[in-house]
């Protein structure tokens, strides 16, 4: 449009900026936020349907935490007589999918993937779990027909026997998520997409894996000696692998069906929504890590940003998270920039916190949320997020994360070199550094 107007020398440029889908804090927030892209043409949209809801504000301890809250807040607007339907939850990458799809699988909730497919029937992750399944069951000859000749290599019979062999013998002693990463390294998958001109998707898919591999783990897990939360169960691949197939196949959500609509912001345009609610604004998340070292990556993620907000009609949630596991490792990404852009006046935070953007530790749940991890860590355990500890195997690290009360409290801890432990606090010996 910028080279239209200066091409044919347009004299008299009209502006449409009555808009009618969204209420005006909303209307007002997107404007707060486009204005900051210095190559615009410039438009400020105002609505007659009058300034309706605030903006709301969520900051969650973790992702998985994050997923809860949501999960919990659309079962209220339910009862107060939203349908499903009415409500999206937009993403910013694909692999984001996966944490939100677990907590509503877990909730019962029906959903919708809008624009593409749910987490465990993508392409890369079937492949992966073919590979574990065969691991787990060498006559499974279902696995055996998808894995033989992917990534395309010549293979035989022999070479096949010998790679399963070694591969059960790794999934002996290894934790789960770690036979999953070599799984995906060992099998060939990451070189192949590596080499895919559009694979980062794809890998960002099976790092994603890993991560449903350890919050498996975490969740259906039991504590050895040390505190380490690896136990049977919920380290048995087996276990997993009928997990993700009890997942893949349950809450499908069939055309007309009142389910929710989950999707990425690339998908959501042209779309509209009475409730929409935003997740993952952290830096390198949304905006994207890649728009740094992309011309004007910036001001196409800003316009994504737009997109975004200006989908919802009524109501706009925005939420981050002070820890994620993203692409196989834990982060601790600020808070995205775009929430920082938007007038004090037209926001309603959900969670107390230091100053604007900076990150703080509830110290209420909201009404209608009930997060597992334990609210006041300190007085329940004497331990909180944040703090220093020492272990006696796994040395000096930082609580990350709590959850639970009393015998069932665990923490999550950032040992550096001996990597994230969930520890249960009953028996591991952990004392304040």
């Amino acid at each position: 449009m910028a080279d239209f107007e200066r091409e044919f020398k347009v004299q008299n440029l009209i502006r449409l900026e009555q808009n009618y889908r969204s209420h005006g804090n909303i209307l007002d927030a997107a404007n707060a936020i486009i204005k900051n892209n210095p190559t615009r043409l410039g438009k400020n949209l105002w609505t007659e349907a009058g300034s309706g809801e605030p903006v709301r504000i969520y900051e969650s301890y973790s992702d998985g935490d994050e997923a809860r809250w949501i999960v919990e807040e659309v079962r209220a607007l339910t009862r107060e007589g939203h349908a499903r339907a009415e409500i999206a939850l937009l993403y910013r990458s694909n692999a984001q999918s996966r944490a939100l799809e677990h907590a509503l699988f877990n909730a019962g909730l029906p959903y919708r993937v809008y624009g593409g497919l749910r987490f465990f029937e993508r392409a890369e992750v079937k492949h992966a779990l073919a590979y574990l399944r065969l691991i787990a069951n060498t006559d499974d000859d279902t696995a055996f027909a998808r894995v033989v000749n992917f990534p395309t290599r010549g293979i035989g019979a022999r070479s096949l026997e010998n790679l399963q062999d070694a591969a059960k013998a790794e999934a002996a002693h290894l934790p789960l998520p770690e036979l999953v990463d070599h799984v995906v390294e060992l099998s060939g998958l990451r070189a192949h997409y590596l080499n895919e001109k559009e694979g980062q998707d794809r890998l960002a898919n099976l790092d994603e894996l890993i991560n449903a591999a350890a919050s498996f783990v975490a969740e259906e897990g039991e504590p050895n000696q040390d505190g380490e939360i690896t136990g049977e169960f919920g380290n048995d691949l087996s276990s997993f692998l009928a997990h993700a197939s009890l997942e893949a196949g349950e809450h499908q959500a069939g055309e007309g069906d009142d389910a929710l609509q989950l999707m990425t912001v690339h998908s959501a345009k042209g779309l509209e929504f009475n409730v929409v609610f935003i997740s993952g604004l952290e830096e390198d998340l949304f905006p994207h890590e890649n728009a740094k070292s992309e011309e004007k990556g910036m001001e196409e993620e800003r316009r994504l940003m737009y997109v975004a907000v200006t989908r919802a009609r009524q109501r706009l949630y925005l939420s981050f998270a002070q820890t994620r596991m993203l692409h196989g490792r834990m982060r601790y990404n600020p808070v995205s920039p775009f929430i920082k852009e938007i007038p004090e006046e037209l926001v309603k935070w959900l969670t107390p916190r230091a100053g604007k953007g900076g990150f703080a530790v509830p110290s209420a749940p909201t009404p209608g949320y009930a997060p597992r991890r334990s609210e006041s860590s300190r007085s329940d355990s004497g331990f909180h997020i944040g703090q220093s500890v020492m272990h006696p195997k796994f040395g000096l690290g930082v609580i990350v994360n709590a959850e639970g009360r009393g015998t069932d409290a665990r923490v999550q801890v950032n040992f550096g070199v001996a990597g994230m432990k969930w520890l249960a606090l009953a028996i591991a010996k952990l004392e304040a550094a």
